[in-house]
């Protein structure tokens, strides 16, 4: 596991990715709060199919599939720009919206903030423009794993989404965990990537046996909030859910090889997201807008409170480890993150 300073690791420009001792992956906090040295470009997935189907029928009333979502990782392209560290504090975002049901939309703060439970994965090994990377040797390219929140404004992304895809419902602010635990460490903790046989098969350029052999990983998730009431009552923060990575409909090396498909080059430093995490059971979602069925149903606090989505004040802590019998428990930190009031 790497801290803040050793961010030269994610490459040297030989084209070798340098991998860390057993004895270098603490399950330590980080110890300074400051975006790992290098962040090159930004991509976000789309690869959960517990996520995606629990957001469709929330937003449409046959609640189907994108029709292109079981056979291809797709993904946008956000900002480098207003990704920070654990710890970082953000203002409510503001942006155009349908508000009450009406029209025209109105501009605003955004009255539907989200967190997107996610995890990061920083390249370390680019490749030419024009060449694909194969499956059977994506993950080579790929240095580790941190925990990433893609927070998320809801009524803003719903208005402005046709026909390009997020935008100001996106780029205000994303927070990653300080530490990269890298792939080497993450070894024991493999299990067989699997996909329904009733479900179409991936096409032959995301295809592997390698990948089918051991593409998922069984990292074990955690999301808390604390509320501004918890902070000032020194309450602890309240759990609302855990999943794991492992129940992932894309693998991670299938979206690296799927980012190349066209001819694009990685390099370096570029920071993939894995998409929201989520599980098959409402306990196991990746974001608020699942968990209180986008308003429908509230999360009941244990302080009295509620949320259907943030509010100001109020602080978002994924926590992440890998843990196996015979195998030595792997942390991946702590990544928090605090919303502050919009802009006035």
């Amino acid at each position: 596991m790497c801290g803040p300073g050793t961010q030269r690791l994610l490459g040297d420009g030989t084209g070798r990715v340098a991998r860390a001792a057993p004895r270098a992956l603490p399950n330590a906090p980080a110890r300074r709060r400051e975006r790992h040295r290098r962040v090159g470009d930004y991509t976000d997935f789309y690869t959960s199919i517990h996520h995606t189907r629990a957001i469709s029928a929330l937003l449409e009333p046959k609640g189907d599939l994108p029709r292109n979502f079981q056979w291809v990782p797709t993904a946008y392209h956000g900002r480098v720009s207003s990704i920070g560290v654990a710890g970082q504090t953000f203002r409510r975002p503001r942006g155009q919206a349908l508000r009450g049901g009406g029209a025209p939309p109105e501009y605003g703060p955004c009255q539907r903030l989200d967190y997107e439970l996610e995890l990061g994965l920083y390249i370390g090994v680019g490749n030419a423009p024009g060449e694909r990377i194969p499956l059977s040797s994506a993950e080579d390219h790929a240095f580790g794993i941190c925990l990433l929140n893609d927070w998320s404004a809801r009524d803003i992304q719903a208005w402005e989404m046709t026909p390009l895809g997020p935008f100001h419902a996106k780029n205000f602010a994303t927070t990653v965990s300080p530490w990269i635990v890298t792939l080497d460490a993450l070894a024991p903790y493999r299990q067989p990537w699997t996909r329904p046989p009733s479900d179409p098969q991936p096409l032959p350029y995301l295809e592997d046996d390698g990948n089918r052999a051991a593409g998922a990983l069984d990292i074990r998730l955690e999301v808390l909030i604390e509320t501004d009431r918890m902070r000032s009552g020194k309450l602890p923060p309240q759990t609302l859910s855990h999943t794991t990575f492992a129940h992932h409909y894309w693998s991670m090396g299938q979206m690296i090889e799927n980012h190349t498909a066209g001819g694009c080059n990685l390099q370096a430093g570029d920071l993939p997201g894995s998409g929201t995490i989520s599980g098959p059971s409402r306990a196991e979602a990746g974001a608020l807008m699942e968990l209180a069925l986008a308003g429908q149903m509230p999360v009941q606090l244990s302080n009295g409170e509620s949320r259907s989505f943030l509010e100001d004040g109020d602080s978002v802590i994924f926590r992440g480890w890998c843990d196996r019998q015979g195998f030595r428990r792997i942390g991946f930190g702590i990544n928090h993150g605090r919303v502050l009031p919009a802009q006035s």
